[in-house]
């Protein structure tokens, strides 16, 4: 091989080499500009608990989501109990910045650790019924709910029931292994019952009643969940399941054979709010989304799934859900000594 030959392959070869390595370099820029260019500037998370159902939680965190694609939100579920212990424990340092759904109870238990909403846009107190808007001005409702008893009506068919007018007719024997009630120490609808009959029968009266119906339960005895009853009911484990109103007609509307009643001490409720964490209402943007919160996801939470109403002059319809409620004495729902007492004086 002459020195002209050997020479021109070894250009040939150092400028395919150069070729390769711009080749490379040129793709890896591309990969690296398209991976940055996918990611976007990174979007502030905003996170919001709640207490929800799951479905009204979906339609919530879809809402915000359609409303502020330039946000990060987050609205997670816990339970009433985890989320009261959660922001009890962690006051203003929580990674908590707005309340979806707690009860009331635990929200004014709070204190400070949650934010003063007055002058907040959106936030306006006047246009809710005033028996549930607090003195502290601290949290806004989005929900009331109430219960009633419910009963299936093929079981009372066969079995040739005759139709409970009073919650002492629930203690007679024929009622014997038919009643399902959610235990007051594990679930909201339970103590409700229970602090109702406390107010119109006196603290020993209402225990005295609980004992005679503890004989009537179906199953294993008092439910540790608020639903248990309403899936005693569909299961045919019992005849009449003392409920919240939405499950009896939401179950109503899906074919169940059931009558929702209410007797003369009216129907027990309760209410949960909503709520911005201490210091952070002065986040523009956390603030925004409490406003349509407020504005916007709380009323269509009323039209499509609970519709008790908490407005002055707004209500709300749904299929089979019945009409001009009247509510049970209810005393004392938003005091936790009340409540401490009670329970302490539970023995389920």
């Amino acid at each position: 091989m002459n020195v002209i030959s050997k020479n021109s392959k070894i250009k040939e070869y150092l400028d395919m080499k150069r070729l390769f390595s711009l080749l490379i370099a040129i793709t890896m820029s591309v990969s690296l500009f398209t991976a940055l260019t996918a990611c976007g500037p990174k979007k502030k998370t905003i996170t919001v608990y709640a207490t929800s159902e799951d479905f009204r939680i979906e339609n919530a965190q879809k809402m915000l989501d359609e409303k502020f694609p330039e946000y990060k939100i987050k609205v997670e579920y816990k339970s009433t109990g985890e989320l009261a212990a959660k922001l009890a424990n962690e006051g203003k340092k929580t990674d908590c910045d707005i309340v979806l759904e707690l009860e009331n109870t635990y929200l004014e238990s709070l204190g400070d650790t949650v934010a003063k909403l007055d002058g907040l846009p959106g936030v306006d107190f006047d246009a809710y019924l005033p028996e549930l808007v607090p003195a502290s001005h601290r949290y806004v409702p989005y929900i009331r709910t109430s219960c009633a008893v419910v009963i299936n009506k093929k079981i009372f068919t066969e079995k040739k029931l005759a139709v409970p007018t009073c919650y002492d007719d629930l203690i007679k024997p024929e009622y014997r292994g038919l009643v399902s009630m959610p235990n007051p120490k594990s679930s909201g609808t339970g103590y409700v019952f229970y602090l109702n009959l406390v107010n119109t029968r006196g603290k020993d009266k209402a225990l005295a009643y609980f004992d005679a119906l503890a004989e009537n339960l179906s199953g294993a005895g008092f439910t540790s969940s608020g639903s248990g009853p309403i899936k005693a009911l569909g299961l045919g484990e019992a005849a009449v399941g003392l409920c919240m109103t939405w499950q009896a007609v939401d179950a109503i509307n899906n074919g169940s054979d059931y009558e929702i009643l209410y007797f003369d001490e009216g129907a027990p409720y309760n209410t949960y709010s909503s709520a911005i964490i201490s210091g952070k209402e002065t986040d523009a943007d956390i603030r925004k989304v409490f406003e349509y919160i407020v504005t916007d996801v709380t009323p269509k939470d009323k039209e499509l799934f609970a519709p008790e109403q908490i407005y002055k002059d707004k209500t709300f319809t749904i299929k089979n859900f019945p009409s001009n409620i009247r509510y049970a004495d209810m005393t004392g729902v938003e005091d936790t000594k009340v409540k401490d007492d009670l329970l302490d004086a539970w023995k389920y």
